[in-house]
């Protein structure tokens, strides 16, 4: 490819894809809009597919070093009143691929943005796309810059999030589909007693902690939102409080802390059912531009580092550049699809509002809750 890749969107998507690119040796250019490439500083953790995907692309080291690397894959299940429901042990890959590594999502970002200076990927801040021209899938395509530059490129990569310019210059307007929930979340010190990831199971709400270094864990929960309402920033922290209030256990002492709104960072949940094609002639999507799922199985950014390193290798000595990215798209639909449909029921199974119900959810999670992660990891499992 003598005019290389552009890729529009520097998240863990397109940052992972620039590195796996230059790693073989094809020449790729980033733009990210944000003239302050800095993400929000919440928690994410990141299950063992992901972190294979990272290893492939010779960061996890460096993911392991920054991070919380959780001793055995626990999850610890509390009631609201911080009762044992279950403990469930997570998979690891091997001797070298940990079952979950838990890390403030900056901390990820510093580990890729090295990375892609490392390899010599060109990035461009503070920039967008203006007008694209690829009308002849046997030619390179041409691009506009916001600042009037021009750029032309063998193959454009659409990573540019939910709300995704280049899926709406390929297939039009597409609207995110609204879940109905919301997630909250809050950092703080971590106690030296949590040392596991801890998922708090309520009425019609859940709140989980995850250490995300050794000094530090990442507090998040889900609420039902009907009707998308809005919460002025300023009122995060008092909601976020009432909204947990019934919990107890180890999340009792964290929540009072929260008392200044920019301690907590909330959104809504919207996912992305684009169904295929996700690409046209030179031009493809990947990550939350294709497919972006709710946060409750904790694999958007495991299905973005998978869709990275699959495409790199994929385009490795390609010579029919729109063959390679049907046939990615193909690859990778029902995968991810499994996951947005296997994260939804979680959603759900963990927003009953009914006391009794929930009793009998707990009941069942006592008797199933491991056979469930076996059965979901046995698929993330297949190749990608």
């Amino acid at each position: 490819m003598k005019n290389g890749v552009v890729i529009v969107g520097g998240g863990i998507a397109g940052s992972a894809l620039s590195i796996a690119l230059a790693r073989r040796g094809i020449k790729t250019t980033l733009i990210e809009r944000e003239a302050r490439w800095t993400p929000l500083s919440s928690g994410l953790f990141i299950y063992c597919n992901g972190l294979q995907a990272l290893d492939r692309l010779g960061v996890l080291d460096d993911i392991r070093q920054s991070g919380w690397v959780s001793p055995d894959g626990g999850n610890l299940y509390l009631t609201a009143d911080g009762e044992k429901i279950t403990r469930t042990i997570y998979p690891q890959i091997g001797d070298t691929i940990p079952a979950i590594v838990g890390m403030r999502r900056v901390e990820l970002h510093r580990v890729l943005a090295s990375a892609l200076e490392r390899q010599g990927v060109t990035v461009r801040l503070g920039v967008t796309v203006t007008a694209i021209d690829d009308k002849d899938p046997a030619r390179p395509v041409s691009l506009t810059l916001s600042d009037g530059s021009t750029l032309t490129c063998d193959l454009l990569v659409g990573a540019d999030g939910i709300r995704s310019q280049i899926r709406t210059h390929l297939f039009g307007a597409l609207e995110p589909t609204y879940t109905g929930f919301g997630v909250w979340r809050s950092t703080h010190k971590k106690p030296a007693s949590i040392d596991e990831k801890i998922m708090l199971m309520g009425v019609g709400t859940r709140l989980g902690i995850m250490p995300i270094s050794r000094d530090e864990l990442y507090m998040f929960g889900t609420t039902r939102e009907p009707g998308k309402p809005y919460y002025p920033r300023d009122t995060w922290a008092k909601e976020m409080r009432a909204k947990f209030a019934a919990f107890k256990g180890p999340t009792e002492a964290l929540l009072a802390e929260i008392t200044q709104p920019e301690q907590v960072f909330y959104t809504s949940v919207e996912e992305v059912h684009l169904p295929l094609p996700w690409s046209r002639g030179r031009v493809v999507l990947i990550g939350d531009a294709a497919h972006s799922s709710s946060p409750f199985m904790g694999q958007g950014g495991a299905m973005a580092l998978e869709d990275a390193v699959l495409l790199a290798e994929m385009l490795d000595g390609a010579t029919d550049i729109p063959a390679v990215l049907t046939a990615f798209g193909t690859r990778r639909f029902e995968r991810c699809k499994f996951v947005q449909d296997a994260s939804r029921r979680v959603g759900e199974a963990g927003a009953i509002e009914d006391a009794e119900a929930t009793i009998h959810r707990n009941k069942r999670m006592q008797a199933s809750a491991q056979q469930d992660v076996d059965t979901f990891y046995a698929r993330i499992a297949e190749p990608i």
